[in-house]
């Protein structure tokens, strides 16, 4: 078929593309606006239309949110004190970087997660093991240690280095890994939920923030521990008196460690008033989320809108509270007198006070190429299945009933996870997900026992610094080379298939009901 033929070309265009990075990302997905309308595709009205679709101002109000937190500084101030909490000692340094970098990433984005830990990586570990130059080994010359033996001497520059590269990859690592947990963590959950309402219209919201967290936070656990423990390995060692202290006092150094986090909190100061009502609007939206639609009992939507709780969605409640952040003063009410003239917030002149986000804030932080790229996968997606090409694909693929689920799904994990190392993740899943979920109906499998293996291993990119921009941000400091990431990173990927596959055979079968092939899998949308 011509129509089909088309839309073939079109998405194969726009995968070499992406891929090759010819044109920036976003451009790329603007093609479908172009390419569906001259070559008889699709109506220029509809391709547009799927470019600010429900799934987009999810993205853009939790966005919003998160912007605010990052620009109180609420995100550096979590990080310390939990730093603080853990303590300095190698192993629980690195489980607590891990830790603050995964939760941080559930809800703001990794490459901002990421350019605020490594700096005090960085300075945490000029104290632990004294400022060195990347690149080259560190001179003694002149040093008071000269006296050394020059073995040891080079067994402590190899178990520096050791330590500044595994806290390094154990950031990085951290971003990638914690933004699978939320719905609006990463991309590739948006363009699952995105590709789930657009594909399958009467799914009953079966993917929503409080189910995808029930089932994907645990697997993000998992995940989390099973790399520490990697990482702990390769790159600190299992000498638990040394890495974990068993008791001992802290050493000079460890102290200085801890003192420069502990003096990087006392500069953020008191907690403002501005940013406390940033975190209770935080606290708010995620309450609202979970408690919106969960699935083992009805939530606040079905009492206040009766049988029409699908009139409220996950993104109403992102933009809700996301304006909220544009009406909200950042200075208490004159009632609250008792707030005002703290040192961390100057006198001004009466006046209206600046709401918690402006505008201009919002337009230099947001990184709007990414609601484009969502729609150009939606249009994509649409496109393939009003042309029929979704369906062919489907038809194509039906000798693979003769083999497991779980197999076929392990398989999907080794193609996404090595497609995702030279692709963005979002354009990996935006390929990957439209064609698993004709492939699941053509061989009467449940489309999420696909669809979900391929969205978490779209996320999975640890083995080259051009990856991921958390890893090039780590990589820019140039303590590692590509074949540390590449070693590392290898691993990694066996570990996240390994715990992807567990979690989907497992806790996602009950969640999901993964055994039966659903009513609403027959159900596609109108053409």
């Amino acid at each position: 078929d011509v129509t089909e033929a088309a839309c073939a070309y079109v998405m194969l265009l726009m995968a070499v593309y992406w891929c090759t990075e010819v044109l920036p990302l976003a451009v790329t997905a603007l093609l479908p606006t172009v390419l569906f309308p001259l070559l008889g595709v699709m109506e220029s009205k509809d391709v547009c239309m799927q470019y600010l679709k429900d799934t987009n101002m999810l993205f853009v109000g939790g966005l919003m949110v998160a912007v605010a937190v990052e620009h109180w500084n609420l995100h550096k101030r979590i990080a310390l004190r939990v730093l603080l909490l853990v303590g300095v000692r190698p192993a629980l340094l690195m489980l607590g970087f891990m830790g603050v970098t995964a939760f941080l990433s559930m809800w703001i984005s990794n490459t901002a997660t990421t350019a605020m830990m490594v700096p005090i990586v960085q300075a945490v570990l000029d104290q632990l093991n004294g400022p060195q130059q990347p690149g080259a080994p560190e001179t003694t010359s002149g040093q008071p240690d000269q006296s050394l033996e020059e073995l040891s001497g080079d067994e402590d520059e190899e178990d520096r280095r050791r330590m500044c590269k595994g806290l390094l990859l154990c950031v990085c690592y951290a971003a990638s890994i914690g933004g699978i947990a939320t719905l609006t963590g990463t991309g590739p959950n948006l363009v699952l939920t995105g590709q789930m309402s657009q594909l399958f219209p009467q799914n009953g919201d079966v993917i929503n923030f409080a189910s995808w967290f029930a089932f994907a936070f645990p697997t993000m656990l998992l995940m989390l521990t099973l790399a520490w423990f990697w990482l702990q390995f390769l790159y600190i060692g299992c000498n638990l008196r040394r890495t974990w202290g068993c008791g001992a006092a802290k050493s000079q150094k460890e102290q200085a460690a801890y003192d420069v986090i502990r003096d990087e909190l006392r500069r953020l100061g008191p907690m403002s008033y501005g940013e406390g009502s940033v975190l209770a609007l935080f606290v708010l939206l995620v309450v609202l989320w979970f408690t919106r639609d969960p699935h083992f009992m009805d939530g606040w939507a079905t009492y206040l809108f009766n049988a029409k709780a699908e009139f409220v969605t996950d993104a109403t409640v992102s933009l809700f509270v996301a304006v909220l952040l544009f009406i909200l003063p950042s200075e208490p009410p004159s009632y609250l007198c008792f707030w005002r003239g703290t040192d961390t917030e100057p006198q001004r002149p009466r006046g209206p006070a600046p709401p918690l986000l402006t505008w201009q804030v919002t337009q230099r932080k947001m990184p709007w190429n990414i609601v484009l790229l969502l729609g150009g996968g939606f249009a994509l997606a649409r496109g393939s299945e009003v042309s029929g090409l979704s369906r062919w694909l489907g038809d194509q693929m039906t000798p693979l009933q003769s083999i497991p689920p779980g197999a076929i799904a392990v398989v999907i994990c080794f193609l996404v996870a090595t497609f995702t190392e030279c692709a963005s993740n979002v354009a990996t899943a935006t390929l990957f997900l439209p064609i698993l979920a004709s492939m699941a109906q053509s061989i009467g499998v449940n489309p999420l026992y696909v669809m979900v293996p391929c969205t978490l291993s779209a996320s999975f990119a640890f083995m080259l610094p051009v990856a991921t921009p958390p890893n090039a941000i780590v990589f820019s400091y140039g303590f590692l080379k590509v074949s540390d990431m590449a070693k590392t990173g290898a691993v990694m990927n066996l570990i996240g298939i390994g715990c992807i596959s567990l979690a989907v055979n497992s806790w996602g079968r009950l969640l999901f009901q993964l055994d039966s092939f659903p009513s609403w899998a027959n159900a596609t949308a109108a053409v």
